[in-house]
């Protein structure tokens, strides 16, 4: 999921929670009776569609209004939630899902086995182009349906009865019940739904939700309301009143409304910590820095001239000074990348495939490159734009790297951005060269960041890259049951990767923040994400 950052810990695994309750922030002016939340997710979330959503913003909504089968607790660890009950085969394929009686819409609705069954192949469907589609091709049937070369009656799941779900999986899947606590999994109201497709783009009567809260207004670009969801099974639980989201793209902005009490929160998950604060709040103790499964790279479109060429690809990602990055520009305990899965999965990848900052070997790359495409010098290259959405900090690392791209080896890029809605449409529809993304881990598992690329037309590849041996490895993986030799499958994958380099890793993200000091159990994963369900004010 995207948008996403990490100090390494070594105690730390990815699906280790972290519950945001200490705090030296600023104390809060609430009142002692007050559970109204103010948060800051910079911009209007891609979909409010759990089979379209395909990023950190979007997410950040859905945590908080959907739930799945299971849930992530507070320790990391998946937990029943529409779920009471599951039991899986002897062979560890067909997993059988009673959801529970008390499991209701926010409109009162009973949520059913048919909802997940209609979700589920809604996101198959080729025709709705979901991007993430590819999270269910372990169930048995989804990959063909998706792919167009099978049916959609096809796929593993059905309703036994109203309360009954039962999975069939390709192969058996130890961490499946982390991906059914994933929004691509997550039901929808399959009555509603199908007399309104459009039920999602914006509130209403329509748009019911079967989480802990729901939406009762949305403000498009401007702001979201949440408010407790009362048909929600476990609505005692549930001590916040509202939760606001305003989408202020700008961080000082957004830091000026957190010291002025207007936020309850700064940093991630939601928002950024403006760079320029981040020191000041450091010495003063009040800065939260987390280890965080995801990294952040740039992706370069392998279909365009001069990034076709994979020694210009080379020659661009050696270049990069990530150890300044890190240190002048993010602040924020973040670890040089070179390779990219993140440390808390593979300890190695702190050291990674190649140097930092070797310009040297850049050079030499880049001379290759020169040489295959027929160029005299860099004079001749096509013009190369970098783009990334609209952020302080992007926009930061942006133009340190133009500098050192420019300094090492004399290459001018031009730099570009947009809002993020719009940005991460161009990146998905190929238009663009270079662009800036990160992913976060959806679950603990290193396929989660290889996956991405398995496939040339993959919903999130956006590269256009694909390699036979490398796509082989991560379909072998799927089938090993031996850990060690699943494990070296996909560190040898990695190694293609880094090898042909369709990305450039360019650190492992940490999660930064400030809150105020009466806001207590804010659930903030090792994956990055945040969970309002046990938040409240004291």
């Amino acid at each position: 999921m995207k948008k996403r950052m990490l100090v390494l810990l070594s105690l730390v695994l990815a699906l280790s929670a972290f519950l945001a309750a200490c705090g030296n922030g600023d104390s809060g002016s609430k009142d002692e009776a007050s559970q109204d939340l103010r948060l800051n997710i910079r911009s209007e979330p891609f979909s409010l569609n759990p089979g379209l959503a395909n990023d950190s913003t979007s997410s950040n909504v859905l945590l908080q209004t959907f739930e799945g089968l299971t849930r992530i607790d507070k320790d990391g660890e998946p937990e029943e939630a529409m779920a009471e009950s599951y039991t899986v085969s002897d062979d560890q394929l067909t997993y059988t899902f009673k959801i529970r009686d008390d499991a209701n819409w926010s409109n009162g609705d009973p949520v059913t086995a048919e909802d997940f069954v209609y979700a589920w192949k809604w996101a198959l469907d080729p025709n709705n182009q979901s991007q993430y589609a590819y999270q269910l091709y372990y169930v048995k049937g989804a990959e063909a349906a998706n792919t167009g070369e099978g049916k959609l009656d096809d796929v593993g799941v059905k309703a036994v009865d109203d309360k009954t779900l039962e999975v069939t999986l390709v192969n058996p899947t130890p961490y499946f019940t982390q991906l059914t606590a994933f929004y691509t999994y997550f039901p929808v109201n399959s009555k509603i739904a199908s007399e309104n497709p459009d039920w999602y783009k914006d509130s209403g009567d329509d748009y019911v939700s079967n989480g802990p809260f729901k939406m009762t207004e949305w403000n498009h670009s401007e702001s979201i309301k949440l408010e407790k969801n009362d048909t929600y099974w476990d609505a005692d639980t549930v001590k916040l009143a509202t939760v606001e989201y305003s989408m202020i793209d700008d961080a000082a902005t957004a830091r000026s409304m957190y010291e002025n009490d207007e936020l309850d929160w700064n940093g991630l998950p939601f928002d950024t910590v403006s760079t320029d604060a981040i020191k000041a709040l450091k010495d003063s103790g009040e800065l939260k820095t987390q280890a965080t499964a995801g990294t952040y790279w740039y992706k370069f479109n392998t279909e365009v001239k001069p990034l076709n060429n994979v020694h210009i690809r080379k020659a661009l990602t050696y270049a990069i000074d990530r150890q300044s990055i890190v240190d002048q520009i993010t602040q924020g305990g973040q670890i040089p990348a070179m390779a990219a899965v993140p440390p808390t999965m593979f300890s190695e990848n702190e050291k990674g495939y190649f140097k930092d900052n070797d310009v040297e070997t850049a050079k030499a790359e880049l001379q290759k490159g020169l040489e295959e495409l027929g160029y005299k010098d860099v004079s001749e290259l096509p013009t190369i734009t970098l783009s990334y959405n609209t952020d302080e900090a992007h926009a930061k690392i942006a133009q340190a790297v133009q500098d050192m791209w420019k300094k090492n080896l004399g290459i001018d890029v031009t730099l570009g951005n947009e809002e993020w809605a719009v940005y991460i449409d161009k990146l998905h529809s190929g238009d663009y060269q270079i662009g800036r993304m990160g992913w976060l881990g959806d679950f603990n598992d290193a396929i989660n960041f290889l996956e991405l690329y398995r496939d040339k037309d993959g919903g999130n590849n956006d590269t256009n890259w694909e390699n036979a041996e490398f796509k082989q490895l991560l379909n072998d993986s799927q089938k090993e049951t031996d850990t060690a030799k699943r494990q070296q499958m996909l560190k040898d994958a990695e190694a293609i990767l880094m090898d042909e380099l369709p990305i450039a890793p360019i650190y492992f993200y940490t999660n930064v923040w400030v809150q105020k000091d009466n806001l207590k159990d804010v659930v903030v994963s090792g994956l990055g994400d945040a969970q309002l369900k046990w938040a409240h004010f004291e």
